[in-house]
C-alpha cells in the first residue's frame, strides 16, 4: 500500500488530505417534526456534493418502544425501496449499571427493501429521544453502490443509553435522490432533523 507524506512542517500548514472531502458542511434544509408520520428530503441530494450527511437532534416518539429508521429512494421520493446490505451492532449501558455490548442480527439487512433501523427501543417518556449521524456517500454515482454510515445515541424505554452503529450500502447503481426518516410505526412526535453537503464535485 502506497503511503501520503505530507511535507509541511506541522499540521496547521496542511491545506488538504487525500480521499477526505475538502470544504466546510454547508447547511441546505432543516426539517422539524410535530406529530408527523415521517420526515423525507426529496430534493437537494443530487450531484452538486460527494458527501451528505444528516443530524437527528433530540427525535421523540408519539409512543413508547419505538424504532427509528431510514429508506432511500431514486425516483425523488415515489417509492422507498433500495435494496440494501447492512450491518448492526450496538453497546448499552443502564441505569440500573447493566452492561451490553454485540452485534445485533434482529437489524442487520441481506439484500432487503425493507427500511433500515438506526435505532431501536427509543422511548417516549418526557425526557426520552433519539440523536445522532448518518452519512452517505455519492449518492448520485451511476457506477457505485450507495455507502452510509450511521452513529445514533437513543435513550431506551428500559431507562439505558445505547449507542447503535449501523453500516452498509444501498445496492444500486441508480442515482439516490431522496430519503425518509420514520418511526416503524406511530409518528414522530418532535425532533429536527438537518441534511448537510460537504465536499463539492
Amino acid at each position: 500500500m502506497a503511503l501520503t507524506y505530507h511535507n509541511n512542517n506541522s499540521i496547521s500548514n496542511i491545506t488538504s488530505f487525500p480521499l477526505v472531502p475538502s470544504g466546510s458542511p454547508v447547511l441546505l434544509s432543516t426539517a422539524t417534526a410535530s406529530g408527523s408520520s415521517s420526515i423525507s428530503f426529496t430534493s437537494g441530494i443530487d450531484s452538486t456534493y460527494d458527501v451528505y450527511y444528516f443530524e437527528f437532534i433530540d427525535i421523540h416518539p408519539s409512543s413508547d418502544n419505538k424504532i427509528f429508521e431510514f429508506n432511500l429512494s431514486t425516483d425523488s421520493g415515489s417509492n422507498y425501496n433500495v435494496t440494501k446490505t447492512s450491518t448492526f451492532f450496538r453497546a448499552m449501558h443502564s441505569e440500573a449499571d447493566t452492561t451490553v455490548f454485540g452485534y445485533d442480527v434482529d437489524y442487520d439487512l441481506a439484500q432487503s427493501t425493507s427500511f433500515q433501523t438506526l435505532s431501536e427501543g427509543v422511548g417516549s417518556d418526557n425526557d426520552q429521544a433519539t440523536s445522532g449521524t448518518l452519512t452517505l456517500y455519492n449518492p448520485s454515482s451511476t457506477t457505485y453502490v450507495k455507502h452510509f454510515i450511521a452513529n445514533v445515541n437513543t435513550s431506551r424505554h428500559v431507562d439505558s443509553s445505547s449507542n447503535f452503529f449501523t453500516a452498509g450500502y444501498g445496492n444500486t447503481t441508480s442515482a439516490i435522490n431522496a430519503i425518509r426518516f420514520q418511526m416503524n410505526s406511530g409518528n414522530i412526535d418532535a425532533g429536527t432533523i438537518k441534511m448537510y453537503g460537504i465536499g463539492a464535485n
